[in-house]
């Protein structure tokens, strides 16, 4: 595999894979199937420092150079790094028409970015040492397999995963998987609230009378999203956190057989989470107030439940979100830039946190329109996640 950056050996804590269930693009699971405790991580051992995957990392190799096609050395653990978030995480930039601006087809081959995505003979390439792997359900229901290759361009659309994968890819000396677990429409404050989230009460003004109400919002597999404090919640079938419950458990689902989705490997670690997200918490005043709130707990609850404490995270703002915004998405901007570990406000996040500030990558549009299918904006977005997970790899 090429190098990339260089930073010191740290310990690695690769699973060893439990008993597993068979797998396939159409896995059949109730919503008893699909909880965190049925693929619970067991027989952790700690690896020798020799195997540290980002021990041997050099600074000489440029960061995006083509990949030279060999495997990646499967005597040590899979370093994997999972995607979550709602539909521009899940991707939605055109790959062509190859005469259409704004599509990676054109992008590539007239503009003549990305070069690394395509041969010498103008087929896209394929790495032999990252996996890339997408899955999908909505809440605790039934999952479905989207991809499960090496990396190379496939299909109609993109997501940031392109940009990702070969950032960390070139970076990580060791055997990589991009694990994408997500589905469009989720908001954090609600869909994706992590488990442990407490209730909480919020003011807001009526539009039409000017009056104002206090809102009682959701806990942890609470039902519905709000109620009008002082009167009875009426629950309904979805709960706070089901999008949660539902990604995560599909994410292990995968990890629990992992040669399935990694030929030949027998032990993971999972090395980092990324996170694009935003969009629907924004059209919910009390969303948004307590986002940043909701993204702290949901960053240490991901290394709970992964027995990850030392897997770096790196979010990115909206692509439409200027700074100094006053709306709902300002808020939403604030909290994502506040939990960079550089900030200071949160010390057990620094040099393991990081924030993209995605507005000056973006081409136009905006988050609830998929900015515009532009295939630019989710490959700007992707490679500058993938350069600042690399820099966290150092620590």
């Amino acid at each position: 595999m090429n190098n990339g950056l260089t930073c010191g050996a740290s310990k690695a804590i690769p699973y060893q894979l439990p008993p597993t269930r068979s797998l396939n693009n159409q896995t059949k699971m109730t919503q008893n199937h699909i909880t965190r405790g049925a693929f619970a991580l067991t027989s952790i051992t700690v690896a020798a420092l020799a195997l540290a995957p980002f021990a041997s990392l050099t600074a000489a190799e440029p960061q995006f150079s083509k990949p030279d096609g060999k495997p990646a050395d499967m005597t040590k653990p899979v370093q994997v790094f999972i995607l979550l978030g709602q539909s521009n995480m899940v991707g939605a930039g055109k790959t062509g028409p190859a005469d259409k601006d704004g599509s990676l087809e054109h992008a590539v081959k007239t503009k003549k970015k990305y070069p690394y995505l395509v041969d010498d003979a103008g087929n896209w390439t394929e790495r032999k040492d990252v996996r890339n792997v997408r899955v999908m359900g909505s809440g605790t229901g039934a999952m479905k397999q989207f991809n499960n290759e090496w990396m190379t361009v496939k299909g109609n659309s993109i997501g940031p995963e392109f940009g990702i994968g070969h950032s960390v890819g070139n970076a990580v000396d060791a055997p990589v998987m991009i694990l994408k677990s997500c589905i469009g429409n989720r908001s954090l404050g609600w869909d994706l609230l992590p488990p442990g989230s407490k209730g909480y009460e919020f003011e807001e003004k009526d539009k039409k009378t000017g009056a104002t109400k206090t809102f009682v919002y959701a806990g942890y597999k609470q039902s519905p999203m709000k109620w009008e404090k002082g009167t009875e919640p009426k629950p309904i079938t979805w709960y706070a956190g089901m999008q949660y419950d539902g990604d995560i458990a599909n994410a292990k689902t995968v990890l629990a057989e992992l040669n399935k989705s990694y030929p030949d490997a027998t032990k993971y670690e999972v090395a980092g989470f990324f996170f694009w997200q935003g969009d629907k918490d924004r059209y919910d005043a009390g969303l948004a107030s307590n986002y940043e709130k909701n993204l702290v707990h949901f960053i240490e609850q991901l290394r709970k439940d992964f027995n990850a404490p030392n897997a770096k995270f790196v979010c990115a703002t909206l692509g439409q979100t200027e700074k100094g915004d006053a709306s709902n998405d300002g808020m939403i901007f604030d909290a994502q830039m506040a939990v960079d570990g550089e900030k200071g406000k949160y010390k057990q996040f620094k040099g393991n946190v990081a924030t993209v500030y995605s507005h000056p990558l973006s081409l136009g549009g905006a988050s609830n329109g998929h900015y515009n299918g532009n295939a630019e904006t989710y490959m700007n977005v992707g490679e500058a996640m993938g350069k600042a997970m690399v820099e966290l790899l150092k620590n």
